[in-house]
């Protein structure tokens, strides 16, 4: 192996210890490390996700094929009460789903949806916040006017709308990935003024800054200044905005499946699993409504800890 070689290869080594050095030094990271909530909803935000990513592995069946289903093994009770059995740890449901297994592939699904339900809002909002802000006239006005009118109605509605439009155009042929697409798209048309309005408002500061008028100066294009220079410098509110967003996302689509207007019962979220063990709450069947309300609360919760937490930390009035 040559010197250079050798030499490249201990440089970028340096530059990957250093910026892990950097970033155990950084004000963040310090912020995060005194916050024990933090770090606890952290870990458990990180726990739901990893469950939800190895799901195929940990189930013990798939609640999703209807092969793996026994109407025998309906109503089961936890495996911890008298009537329990092996090996359905939190009981089944009324289709003999082992209720463990189905609040794994159901926050597969919730978690899914949320994400890119916010990946869909943040490049919707992003992209109108950034042309508002930066080229400003007319353009600007019409955007945020459109943003002023959609915030006049409640987000569950608009998704709402989004939902019962596209199952009136196609009917009975969505199956459970279109349901899903159409769920993305219906809260990423929910929750995109978030995003437009304050990308919007720290692309006017940033615009009238010195480095825009160099970037103007030498020719760059105005697309170019908007995504390599300008959005960089935006980007701390914007995660905050995603983070809150996400558990947002995943409410709603929650509430959709619960109100019967969300994923079917053959691929059911954690909102669909909820409506369903709601009809046997008061028939002494606690556990089939109870876990996956557990599971949902919990996720929402460490999510909008970590989201309080990312809003304090980046607040430069704050430190």
């Amino acid at each position: 192996m040559s010197d250079a070689v050798v030499r490249q290869q201990t440089e970028t080594a340096h530059s990957g210890a250093g910026w892990f050095r950097r970033m155990l030094d950084s004000d963040l990271f310090y912020s995060f490390r005194r916050s024990k909530l933090t770090m606890l909803a952290a870990a458990v935000t990180v726990l739901l996700f990893l469950l939800a990513i190895f799901a195929s592995v940990l189930a013990v069946q798939n609640p999703f094929d209807p092969a793996q289903l026994q109407l025998m093994n309906s109503r089961i009770s936890p495996l911890w009460t008298a009537d329990g059995q092996s090996p359905f740890l939190l009981g089944t449901d009324e289709q003999g789903r082992d209720v463990f297994s189905a609040i794994l592939y159901g926050l597969r699904i919730s978690l899914i949806v949320g994400v890119l339900g916010v990946v869909f809002a943040g490049a919707i909002g992003i992209t109108l916040g950034l042309i508002a802000g930066y080229l400003g006239g007319a353009v600007d006005a019409v955007i945020m006017r459109i943003a002023d009118v959609q915030l006049t109605f409640p987000a569950i509605l608009i998704a709402l709308i989004v939902n019962g439009v596209a199952k009136s155009v196609f009917g009975n042929r969505l199956d459970p990935i279109s349901m899903l697409a159409v769920l993305v798209v219906a809260i990423g048309l929910s929750f995109w003024v978030q995003y437009a309005r304050t990308v919007r408002g720290s692309v006017m500061v940033e615009k009238n800054k010195d480095y825009v008028a160099a970037a103007q100066l030498i020719g760059l294009p105005a697309p170019k200044i908007m995504l390599r220079h300008v959005l960089p410098n935006t980007m701390g509110p914007i995660l905050v905005i995603a983070t809150i967003n996400l558990a947002l996302a995943i409410i709603t689509e929650a509430t959709l499946s619960f109100l019967g207007s969300g994923m079917p019962d053959t691929m059911p979220s954690l909102g669909t699993l909820i409506r369903i063990g709601n009809n046997y709450l008061f028939a002494g069947e606690w556990w089939i409504v109870a876990f996956p309300g557990i599971a949902l609360a919990s996720l929402i919760l460490s999510i909008n800890l970590l989201g309080d937490w990312l809003r304090d930390a980046l607040n430069p009035k704050l430190r």
